[in-house]
């Protein structure tokens, strides 16, 4: 029997990490291991990691549990996209190897999936703390006062991309249809861009009905990943990949002045003091870049038949 849910975990060189979210796994699945099954993908690490896995397998026995060692690091994007393909529950939800996550979430999942079949996101609301001064940014992503289905899930996903762009874009929150996921992977198959997830979310909210839940269900610690201290990548982070995204959207329906307002408030309000600095280090690369960057701009609020500015 197809189980409802495929709990992914992509994984790289964490195996402290990784020891205790399968521990915590271990004690929120109980109860619902008939419904649930476990996949982890690990990418080539080189620590501790394949050993920590084996023993969980061993301990995990009660429920469908099965891993993955890519033969190479194949980048964070395209091993999220490696548990995605390899999910045979319903609905696919991906989660961080090192977010604290409440031990009702699982149940919560289960639950709310049961109850409204015909969902293709659920979308769960989370704390967010910045990794380096410890300091609390917000205790809630989303004001849900009611927690209920919405029939037109493209609405909600561009209000909750209008209130705060990581709600859509961080992956623990999200949790899709899987059919839908793997159609979205084939639609835009761009795993460079770092933001890539924010049109997964969006692809799967169009198609169907929507939920975000009223409680937080998990601690989100911002600005302590790798490519956070990658400044070429923070780089085309500022000036590629949301844009790009946004003009996605457009592409698969959403509303072209909504995608207009989304570029051009990005635009606007970007902190340029990321260019001028760049420009100094690395000029060459920060000139293709800005150039990409403006090409979208035109693309979308000016002259979108322009065909030297066609999205690629």
């Amino acid at each position: 029997m197809q189980p409802l849910l495929t709990i992914g975990i992509p994984t790289y060189n964490r195996a402290k990490f990784l020891q205790a979210q399968l521990k915590w796994l271990a004690e929120a699945v109980k109860g619902f291991e008939e419904q649930c099954e476990v996949f982890v993908s690990d990418n080539c690490s080189t620590d501790e990691t394949s050993k920590v896995i084996e023993e969980w397998e061993k301990d995990l026995h009660e429920i469908n549990f099965r891993w993955n060692r890519n033969d190479q690091n194949v980048g964070l994007m395209n091993n999220i996209k490696c548990c995605m393909e390899a999910a045979s529950g319903k609905y696919i939800w991906t989660i961080g190897d090192d977010d604290p996550i409440s031990p009702e979430a699982i149940g919560y999942v289960v639950k709310t999936l049961t109850s409204f079949p015909n969902l293709t996101w659920l979308n769960l609301n989370f704390s967010c703390r910045d990794g380096i001064s410890d300091k609390l940014i917000f205790e809630r992503c989303y004001a849900v006062e009611v927690e209920q289905v919405y029939e037109d899930g493209k609405t909600i996903f561009q209000n909750c991309l209008r209130l705060n762009n990581s709600g859509v874009g961080v992956m623990t929150a999200q949790v899709y249809r899987s059919d839908l996921a793997r159609q979205a992977l084939q639609s835009w198959p761009n795993l460079i861009n770092g933001e890539v997830q924010v049109f997964w979310t969006g692809y799967c909210a169009f198609h169907g009905s929507v939920a975000v839940s009223k409680n937080t269900y998990f601690e989100y610690v911002a600005g302590t990943a790798s490519w956070m201290r990658n400044k070429k990548q923070l780089l085309r982070m500022h000036y590629t990949y949301l844009p790009e995204v946004f003009v996605k959207i457009s592409d698969i329906g959403y509303p072209k002045e909504f995608c207009r307002s989304l570029i051009m408030n990005h635009f606007f309000k970007n902190n340029w003091r990321v260019f001028f600095g760049a420009m100094r280090r690395w000029p060459i690369l920060t000139t293709k870049v800005i150039s990409r960057y403006l090409l979208l701009f035109c693309r979308v609020c000016f002259c979108t038949n322009w065909p030297f500015v066609k999205y690629l």
